[in-house]
């Protein structure tokens, strides 16, 4: 599990293809030496097993669905990516609870600067627009940011200047690609949802409906949820 704080940024060193899947090496920063094999690293997003250490190198295993479902199956020598360690449970929650298990990938649209910051605006596929709402959280290669608007389609979010200068967001440029997580607890509240509508047989109903969540603020009152 993760926060969406990145922490580094790592440079890909060696992709080899085997079969559908593939092998990652990293070159990571110094402040990863602690990392061991076993332990979990998002990587722009993704959640992935460090499967070797050799002095600042990593070397990771990535599967044939994650390379599908990822910008990682386009990842080239040379590219860099936004890493960070798995929480501790004693940690701050600083941004938002992350799976690491990316939903889609998304197109960047605008990228614009304004004062300070910069706005972005990433289209998604529609089936996923339903799960956003305006001050709500997304995942972005792993960055926890705010959803500040957003339409069935696409959404967009501020970059503040310390996240420019610690992720890799602002030197993509429109077309990019870029991987999508949305949060899980909008998709809990969808499947509750859904099975209010369908009980389950002999299963007491749920005190749960669309609302109460829309009343304690899992959505918007303009029916959308």
């Amino acid at each position: 599990m993760f926060t969406g704080l990145i922490e580094a940024i790592g440079e890909a060193r060696d992709i080899k293809r085997v079969g559908s899947e593939a092998t990652l090496t990293l070159q990571v920063p110094s402040s990863f030496s602690e990392c061991r094999p076993g332990e979990s690293i998002a990587v722009d997003g993704v959640c992935l097993t460090i499967t070797g250490i050799r002095g600042n190198l990593i070397n990771l295993d990535i599967s044939g669905e994650t390379l599908r479902r990822s910008t990682l199956g386009e990842l080239k020598p040379g590219g860099m990516v936004n890493l960070e360690r798995a929480m501790r449970l004693s940690d701050r929650l600083g941004g938002h609870l992350v799976s690491g298990h990316v939903d889609d990938t998304g197109i960047l649209k605008r990228i614009d600067r304004q004062g300070r910051s910069w706005f972005i605006q990433i289209r998604i596929d529609p089936s996923l627009g339903r799960y956003l709402i305006e001050k709500g959280s997304i995942a972005v290669d792993g960055i926890s940011l705010t959803v500040n608007r957003c339409t069935g389609d696409s959404f967009t979010v501020a970059i503040i200047p310390l996240t420019v200068r610690m992720t890799t967001l602002v030197r993509k440029k429109a077309g990019d690609k870029v991987n999508i997580e949305i949060d899980m607890i909008s998709k809990y509240i969808e499947k509750f949802v859904k099975s209010e509508a369908t009980p389950i047989p002999n299963e007491p109903p749920s005190s749960i409906d669309r609302d109460m969540l829309i009343r304690y603020g899992f959505g918007e009152g303009n029916g959308h949820l």
